[in-house]
């Protein structure tokens, strides 16, 4: 999640061009050869080269079968019918899952990586749950969630129909069920059900608010205003942008578009990224087409 403390006010801006930020190895970024220059409206942080390069030793590209560390299977819930099967190095803990923007989890089992991989598969097949939903539809599930008890629920349904199925991984040790929620820690009571959508960043856009919360890479900002022009007819809610743009207007912005870019402080009292309303929809349709949507990333 935002490490950005609610209350904290922001004011920056985007300076020069969005740059790839490397390869990653042994806990360091290895700054691209090529220089290459990233789109603003993308949420990934290196360009295609580094990324091939990144997945030549990766779990999540499984290049990485011989990785001995013991790793752990869980459920997570983003939203009601919203729960997904996914696998994390234990020695991370619940990491993972705060990346994620999980609204609750509860582990399922432990074990060797490809024992982990075969129950992920397991529950995919035969009971179609899901390994990634879109951040769309994670956005449009926390604006109606039901109480937790009901959340924990459908994920002990979940987690006892799993285990009951027919070819569990012999060397994958079940895990007893107990659900975490993350509530407390995302401050999910202080996302109100409007809420508007920021943009990618562009050489000199700036933005200006107060942070309520962070979930995962999302962070909530109230916007201390819009440039003129900015918002107008692409947000409607409470505090709509008009000539003297919009205050108090809640935006989510996706932290990972900040990536590569190098922040300097801001010359205006405005924000100048591009604000529009949050898709409609977007659970629902992710619910069908589960998988289609972009990935946050893996372990």
């Amino acid at each position: 999640m935002s490490m950005l403390p609610a209350g904290k006010l922001l004011a920056f801006a985007a300076q020069g061009e969005r740059l790839c930020l490397g390869v990653r190895r042994a806990g360091r970024w290895i700054v691209c050869p090529y220089g290459a220059v990233l789109d603003g409206a993308s949420a990934k942080d290196q360009c295609a080269r580094c990324a091939q390069l990144d997945r030549s030793r990766s779990v999540a590209a499984d290049t990485m079968a011989d990785d001995p560390r013991p790793y752990g299977v869980y459920l997570a819930y983003f939203g009601p019918g919203l729960l997904k099967v996914g696998i994390t190095a234990a020695e991370r803990g619940p990491a993972r899952l705060v990346e994620q923007g999980a609204v609750a989890y509860a582990w399922l089992g432990r074990g060797p990586l490809m024992a982990a991989r075969r129950a992920e598969a397991l529950l995919g097949s035969a009971l179609s749950v899901p390994d990634r939903f879109a951040k769309a539809a994670k956005r449009a599930a926390r604006g109606a969630l039901p109480p937790a008890p009901d959340r924990a629920a459908e994920l002990a349904q979940l987690h006892r129909t799993a285990r009951e199925l027919a070819g569990w991984p012999e060397t994958l040790e079940p895990v007893e069920f107990a659900c975490a929620d993350h509530t407390e820690l995302f401050g999910l009571d202080r996302i109100p059900s409007e809420v508007a959508e920021l943009g990618g960043m562009t050489p000199g856009a700036e933005i200006v608010g107060e942070v309520l919360t962070g979930v995962g890479s999302d962070v909530y900002l109230r916007l201390a205003g819009v440039g003129a022009g900015v918002g107008a007819g692409e947000w409607e809610g409470e505090g709509a942008a008009g000539s003297g743009g919009a205050a108090g207007v809640v935006a989510v912005m996706d932290a990972r578009l900040l990536s590569g870019w190098v922040l300097g402080p801001a010359a205006g009292a405005v924000t100048t990224v591009p604000v529009r309303a949050a898709a409609r929809g977007a659970g629902e349709r992710e619910r069908e087409g589960k998988g289609k949507g972009g990935q946050e990333g893996l372990f």
